[in-house]
């Protein structure tokens, strides 16, 4: 009963200490308007293989200014939750033109 306890703990204390992850960039002087592309990246073995292949530049549809956001928001971790158990993970990629 000791170990379930402390078991239980463990994993609130795990998901509880979990934060958000996001990361920017610019391209050129920044986004210069609100168009907005968003796509997700998925990766296999917690994160070592993608499994598909997201295309700033593409979602950038030839602009020269951009900003593009990374991050880990709270809906993929809510899927990472389910998909976790197959060690498959997702990440929001959106730029902004």
């Amino acid at each position: 009963m000791k170990k379930l306890k402390a078991l239980i703990v463990a994993v609130v204390f795990a998901v509880a200490m979990t934060s958000c992850y996001s990361l920017e960039h610019t391209v050129g002087m920044g986004a210069q308007g609100n168009q907005t592309v968003k796509e997700k990246q998925w990766y296999a073995l917690w994160g070592l293989v993608p499994l598909n292949e997201v295309d700033s530049k593409a979602m950038a549809q030839g602009a020269e200014n951009y900003t593009i956001h990374s991050e880990y928001a709270f809906e993929d971790y809510i899927i990472t939750i389910f998909t976790s158990i197959i060690t498959v993970g997702v990440q929001t990629v959106e730029v902004t033109r």
